[in-house]
């Protein structure tokens, strides 16, 4: 008996391929909308799950499954970043994007396309940068049109065109959109400083931290830094954000004089850049993310949360 379904089948293999692929890339914008890796999972399980409610007939007739999936993840993303407004405000204590461990390239951007629709080359975001956690924390000032508008087109290189069906926004807007969204960011953003240059300001500041030498620690923070620390109500951990180096100093110290010896403090990448990772008997406790301008250290995200250390739970970040 010949066996028809052959053909069909392997057409199938190709098209179910094709689909999984997407799914990093989906992961990747997701995150970036919405700051944490978990929520970002949720929406990609909600975007394939409405892919395939539908018939195959209604499969069939879309002439981009991955142009379809991207404008369903990206709505998707706008109703979470709705809802979390609404959530965050009986957040316990500061809301902190939810650090990556090692390196970020497997949430990496648009395959085969450059940004396009820019007067300026220099206009666009990085995607090295647009995983920063100075880069995420700006995102949060922003509203959700904003956000969407900025990374799809200057991270993920999408043209305004493509962005009017995930957005429901005319070119025009969403080119202001994006334009906006850029000015803030740059406006918040200090210069991009050599990952070689952050990771010894950072060794020297561990190496100070253990020492509990706040004159040195002192001179590694800039006299306006922040410290800023997210446990979730969860975990100890500072409700507002302590400002200038003199008082981030001195924390630090008290913190290392009651842990007496008992954590230890690994340099470790986060979110694509030099940062620590603090253990304790072998348990990832906290996280910690810097920014660096001038030759100091000006800002410090605190990661306590455990729900948001779950990709530091694993052995990827060793």
């Amino acid at each position: 008996m010949t066996d028809h379904t052959t053909p069909r089948h392997d057409e199938s293999d190709a098209g179910l391929d094709a689909l999984i692929s997407e799914r990093r890339r989906l992961i990747g914008l997701a995150y970036r909308l919405l700051g944490s890796l978990a929520e970002a999972e949720d929406a990609v399980q909600e975007t394939y799950t409405r892919w395939y409610a539908m018939s195959r007939r209604q499969q069939d007739a879309i002439a981009s499954p991955g142009a379809w999936l991207t404008t369903v993840a990206t709505r998707v993303c706008l109703d979470l970043l709705g809802s979390a407004r609404v959530r965050r405000e009986r957040y316990v204590g500061e809301w902190i994007p939810e650090p990556l461990p090692g390196r970020t390239d497997w949430i990496g951007g648009r395959p085969g396309t450059t940004v396009t629709g820019s007067t300026d080359p220099a206009d666009r975001v990085t995607l090295d940068e647009s995983v920063t956690m100075a880069f995420l924390v700006v995102l949060e000032s922003m509203t959700p049109a904003q956000r969407v508008a900025l990374v799809l087109h200057d991270v993920f290189g999408y043209p305004f065109a493509e962005i009017v069906d995930m957005t429901g926004r005319t070119p025009a807007a969403c080119r202001e959109l994006a334009s906006s969204a850029r000015r803030r960011a740059r406006a918040a953003l200090p210069p991009e400083t050599p990952a070689a240059h952050q990771a010894r300001l950072v060794r020297e500041f561990k190496q100070a931290w253990e020492a509990r030498n706040i004159t040195a620690l002192v001179g590694l923070l800039a006299p306006g830094a922040t410290l800023t620390a997210d446990g979730g109500g969860m975990v100890p951990a500072v409700l507002h954000p302590i400002a200038g180096g003199e008082g981030i100093a001195h924390y630090l110290t008290d913190l290392a004089v009651r842990a007496a010896g008992s954590l230890r403090l690994l340099e470790r990448p986060v979110n694509g850049r030099p940062g620590l990772v603090i253990e304790h008997a072998g348990v990832t406790v906290a996280v910690y993310a810097f920014d660096v301008a001038d030759d100091r250290i000006t800002q410090i995200w605190v990661m306590r949360n455990p729900d948001k250390l779950r990709p530091w739970t694993a052995d990827s970040h060793r």
